[in-house]
């Protein structure tokens, strides 16, 4: 199954377009499969790229993932791990 075949909910489209505009990720939207790992081998992100998400999801969500959370391997394990914990946290 090619990554365009993958569905995204409305909330990891949001995140996907605030993922490439915030990282300046030369990927669109589309190529960002939901279920693939956002670090290492799927999406190539590192550490400061999660702060400067975190910043973003605080700040459109009201969401705060802090740096020293022992969940944060699972919250940014992909997309959809990303959106669930947003849709479970969010306050906006």
């Amino acid at each position: 199954m090619s990554v365009t075949e993958h569905s995204k909910s409305e909330l990891e489209q949001e995140l996907a377009e605030a993922m490439v505009r915030v990282l300046e990720l030369e990927v669109s939207t589309d190529e960002i499969d939901p279920d693939a790992a956002l670090f290492g081998e799927g999406l190539g992100l590192d550490s400061i790229d999660a702060l400067e998400l975190s910043l973003e999801i605080t700040r459109r969500y009201g969401v705060e993932i802090r740096g020293e959370d022992d969940r944060n391997d699972r919250i940014f394990a992909s997309l959809r791990a990303l959106a669930s914990h947003v849709q479970e946290n969010r306050t906006k």
